[in-house]
């Protein structure tokens, strides 16, 4: 880590990007010592067609990846745990340590659960230079999560969240102003925020495989030929950003599914499925207060064909039971005799926080239901979310598949 004294940052911006290291991996780890130093992998089973969510490092250096089947994971790395997930889990840790952040600076966006940014202006008086402060927060998170995370800091939002790439894992990067050039023109230019592996490959065919290369050709240039993102990136490859750190950044959607581990011909099934997941979107809301006003079915076929429906209530809701009743009619009004399913998934989106003082106004059947489910969150928040399930799928073929927990966050941000 380079220790730059706060001389060298008057007048300019200290932008903070703090990542957690393979972070739901992280967590099984922690919550599981004997897993420590060995290969982790979370998503899916070994034997069945789930994705990766998240590998350890010990994991990766066999090449598993996320986004990557757990079968080809299985295949690199035999030796690794497999765990189904515990999302709940994730989100407690990840609000902590959101709050953590914020006893820095009130400027904190994140951008999902285990990433954010963070604008520490004007912190140097009380915490020291922009490498200390990097330092005090590793060690904080350390202290109180017994979490690795890698910390990048620099002059923009951009630069600082390839610093903290730069830096894992477990590390941090000091980008000082006027360096951007120096740290950013060797590295690949896959690392440019909104360069995406198609417009890597393309870009890499015309002769542009550094951050260098591209800061070398005019916007407009990169407009024309590759689109408005790639130009978007090419000024950002030049260290140019002055997008601030929004700490009110709202919440688009929150949303699970679940690939089977074999394709599904009973529709039965699917709907029990259906109202799985539809409790843990529930369990989400309510978590982070929460509710929707529209809920989307998302459905694949065995021959990867893909449909989204949704609906749009006048009462937005929060609550499984509610979710479920309109994802069941959705998926009803879509299913075909002989339809044969890959993948399910229920989303809520068209967010708006919910005031939990208004509950005296609603029906007394809803506070009933309210407080059922929630006194359920506490019990899955404290044993895990497999624990409880409701009475009509205990009979459930769908409870007997081994991927019936292998349930994975759709949407973070």
């Amino acid at each position: 880590m380079q220790h730059l004294g706060s001389a060298a940052w008057a007048g300019h911006r200290v932008v903070m990007h703090a990542d957690m290291d393979a972070f739901y991996a992280a967590v099984e780890q922690r919550e599981r010592p004997e897993l420590r130093g060995k290969p982790v992998v979370v998503g899916g089973s070994r034997d069945g067609r789930g994705v990766v969510t998240a590998a350890s490092y010990e994991a990766r250096a066999f090449g598993v990846r996320s986004a990557m089947p757990s079968r080809q994971a299985a295949r690199l790395c035999p030796q690794a745990e497999f765990l189904p997930g515990r999302m709940s889990l994730y989100s407690d840790v990840s609000s902590r340590v959101m709050d953590l952040f914020r006893a820095y600076t009130p400027l904190v966006e994140p951008l999902s659960l285990d990433e954010a940014f963070l604008d520490v202006t004007g912190c140097e008086r009380r915490y020291g230079a922009p490498s200390e402060i990097a330092a005090h927060l590793r060690a904080a998170v350390r202290e109180r999560e017994d979490l690795p995370i890698s910390v990048g800091v620099a002059t923009s939002k951009s630069v600082a969240k390839i610093a903290s790439q730069v830096a894992k894992p477990d590390g941090s990067r000091v980008i000082a102003p006027g360096a951007e050039t120096a740290f950013l023109d060797p590295l690949p230019v896959r690392m440019v925020w909104g360069i995406g592996p198609k417009t890597a490959a393309k870009l890499g065919r015309h002769g542009v495989t550094t951050v260098g290369d591209l800061a070398r050709i005019a916007p407009e240039r990169v407009h024309a030929g590759f689109g408005g993102a790639a130009a978007q990136a090419a000024v950002r490859s030049r260290g140019v950003d002055p997008r601030a750190v929004t700490p009110t950044r709202a919440r688009r959607s929150v949303g699970n599914e679940v690939t089977f581990d074999r394709d599904v011909d009973d529709g039965a099934i699917v709907v029990d499925y259906l109202q799985q997941l539809a409790e843990h979107v529930g369990q989400r809301l309510r978590a982070k207060q929460l509710r929707a006003r529209t809920i989307s079915v998302k459905v694949r076929y065995a021959d990867f064909r893909t449909i989204t429906r949704q609906t749009t209530v006048s009462a937005s809701v929060d609550i499984g039971a509610a979710i479920f009743a309109l994802a069941r009619d959705l998926f009803t009004r879509v299913a075909r005799a002989g339809d044969i399913y890959r993948l399910v998934g229920v989303h809520a989106s068209a967010l708006e926080s919910f005031d939990y003082c208004q509950l005296p106004l609603r029906p007394p059947e809803s506070r009933e239901r309210r407080r059922l489910d929630e006194a359920q969150d506490q019990i899955r928040r404290r044993f895990g979310d497999a624990v409880l399930a409701p009475a009509a799928l205990l009979a459930s073929e769908a409870r007997m598949s081994s991927s019936r927990y292998a349930w994975r966050d759709a949407v973070l941000g």
